[in-house]
């Protein structure tokens, strides 16, 4: 009998690559999501027999007790994702992205494993030069970052549970995000040929969006030495500011113009850089380079003309 997965908040950027993911790994998925936009991210997964999904919020205790009580191990996605959502819906951030975590932990015995996916935002403003580790203070600057900070502090306090700070995510996925940061770039230089930088200084890292559902894989396969621990996941070789960031996109866009704006300012202020070494000596490697999926999201951008597929 295959391992059960449930996966909340398996319907959106994320799940909507790591759930078909999973189930072509041989494990049983079951997704709980609210479906709200009724798209069909998930639609070629109903041809798999150990494919469950079901319609609900991760905030209802009583299903989540009982979805819970049936799995192996819990991926809990859902979230309000990015700090302009957030901003737009406080108390639903702090519901969904802290309470119902910690509501979850409630009906978690010690023998299921969970892997939590939480954001390397949480370090805010880093210091010059400084690699960010899992030991350097958390400092969010968003109610974004903060809500996952302390979901990510409860399940680390239980002492049962692998936390993965992701980096900025990018890549295709079948229910496409348009606002992250590589995703929005390489979508301005191929519809519009340029882009205005501000603080175009700031770095950030990046990982690709099917290594991250590679690292969910990872997780599992060696969960026993990785348990009760955080790791950043990220590309070693892309703590790039967003200067260095458009120079990769226009080595594959030619025409493709950035320039820096000499007033005015990002209201992310988030500039750190990164240090996977952690997970790395786990023996997880990224399969993606950034400039692979620089690659990827020109072609798929080719296919896509509208703006709709944004978190906001």
């Amino acid at each position: 009998m295959p391992e059960r997965v449930l996966v909340t908040g398996g319907a959106g950027y994320i799940g909507s690559v790591l759930v078909p993911t999973l189930l072509e790994a041989g494990y049983a998925v079951t997704v709980l999501d609210t479906f709200a936009r009724g798209d069909t991210a998930l639609a070629a997964c109903a041809r798999y027999e150990s494919f469950e999904p079901v319609r609900g919020d991760a905030r209802d205790e009583r299903l989540v007790r009982d979805l819970v009580a049936r799995a192996d191990v819990v991926i809990p996605l859902a979230a309000l994702v990015g700090a302009p959502l957030c901003d737009r819906d406080p108390i639903a951030a702090e519901t969904t992205n802290r309470d119902a975590v910690r509501m979850l932990l409630r009906h978690l015995s010690s023998g299921q494993r969970l892997i939590y996916p939480t954001t390397n935002s949480g370090y805010g403003v880093g210091e010059a030069d400084a690699f960010c580790t899992e030991e350097t203070p958390l400092r969010p600057i968003s109610i974004y970052g903060r809500t996952k900070v302390e979901a990510e502090a409860a399940i680390l306090d239980r002492g049962h549970g692998i936390t993965v700070r992701l980096a900025t995510v990018f890549g295709m996925s079948p229910r496409m995000r348009m606002d992250l940061l590589v995703n929005d770039f390489v979508w301005r230089a191929v519809t519009d040929r340029f882009v205005v930088l501000f603080e175009g200084h700031f770095r950030r890292n990046y990982i690709h969006i099917r290594d991250v559902a590679n690292v969910f894989l990872h997780g599992l396969a060696h969960y026993e030495a990785m348990d009760g621990q955080p790791y950043n996941v990220g590309l070693s070789d892309a703590n790039l500011s967003k200067i260095e960031l458009c120079q990769r996109i226009q080595a594959q866009v030619p025409g493709f113009v950035y320039i820096e704006a000499p007033v005015g300012e990002d209201p992310d202020k988030r500039d750190y850089i990164v240090s996977n070494a952690k997970v790395e000596a786990t023996g997880f490697q990224p399969e993606w380079p950034l400039d692979r999926g620089i690659e990827e999201l020109v072609k798929g951008y080719r296919m896509l003309r509208n703006s709709r597929f944004s978190n906001v």
